[in-house]
């Protein structure tokens, strides 16, 4: 059997934002706009995102996860540009997208990011509405994607998924195992908190472990962090591996990260799965192979 690459990358932040009217500035937005106008447009640069797109176009994935952030401060325009820019990774057949918590910044967030993007959020079965847990199936993969994404308060970035989506992935999972799909969860937030990240926490972190552990997956994969991240959860069978990255806009100032994304090839060798993980980004002004191991 040949393999299946599936790319992924994460917090695009896209910039540059778009002027925002002053009655859009109210309460959260103001904080986040005056941190964008601050800092933030220094390291979340267009340029190094298209580079990044770009090079992950010349290695051909058969499907691209893009884990949230594709905002910053939830503007209605910054949606319709981020659909663009969606349409530039792929088609939403190539595409699998969840949110994360700056496409959630403020109140309202319902009335512009399941829209704009619908056809990326959608599993195979095409709802009319735009629900999570949602599934497809790519080859040998089940691709389920998750939303965290809800508004907090200033200075918060938390997130949660809720008893619904919890128990609808624990079906899901048990469902795909038995089809002897390879799953991946595609979630924003961390299944495991990072010491310092107490106020961009997952909530209910705990009761995802607890499915996790119960029901299995064979890869989780997130954003949110800027940062690499190899965590191992339990499963019934072994360690899960949860793989983090860079923003993929990240210029490579101070602590930052720089900008990079992760490429898994995945294929079956008898009984049991083989998964190749691949990093590549920027280490200086130079892109390319940053890391190449095997993960299970």
């Amino acid at each position: 059997m040949s393999s299946f690459l599936l790319g992924h990358l994460s917090d695009p932040h896209l910039g540059p934002m778009p002027q925002p009217r002053l009655r859009e500035l109210a309460g959260k937005r103001a904080i986040g706009y005056l941190n964008w106008r601050r800092k933030r447009h220094l390291v979340h640069r267009r340029d190094i995102l298209e580079d990044i797109v770009a090079d992950i176009h010349a290695q051909r994935p058969d499907h691209i996860a893009v884990t949230g952030d594709l905002v910053n401060i939830a503007l209605p325009m910054e949606f319709t540009e981020a659909r663009k820019w969606l349409e530039s990774v792929g088609t939403p057949d190539d595409v699998s997208l969840v949110p994360g918590n700056h496409d959630a910044y403020v109140r309202g967030f319902r009335d512009h990011f399941p829209h704009a993007w619908a056809e990326y959020l959608r599993g195979d079965e095409d709802a009319p509405t735009i629900d999570f847990p949602y599934l497809r199936r790519r080859g040998p993969l089940a691709l389920i994607g998750l939303s965290t994404a809800i508004p907090t308060a200033p200075f918060m970035a938390t997130g949660r998924l809720g008893h619904r989506q919890r128990e609808a992935l624990a079906k899901l999972l048990q469902q795909t195992a038995e089809e002897n799909l390879f799953r991946v969860l595609m979630i924003h937030h961390p299944p495991k908190t990072s010491p310092g990240r107490w106020a961009a926490r997952l909530h209910d972190s705990d009761e995802l472990l607890d499915v996790i552990a119960r029901h299995g997956a064979e890869l989780v994969l997130h954003g949110h962090d800027h940062r690499y991240a190899t965590v191992w959860l339990d499963g019934p069978r072994g360690r899960i591996p949860a793989i983090g990255v860079p923003s993929a806009s990240a210029a490579a100032l101070g602590h930052n990260h720089p900008a990079a994304y992760n490429l898994f090839s995945v294929m079956r060798e008898g009984d049991a799965w083989r998964c190749d993980h691949r990093v590549r980004g920027f280490s200086g002004n130079k892109l390319g192979e940053i890391k190449n191991e095997r993960l299970i």
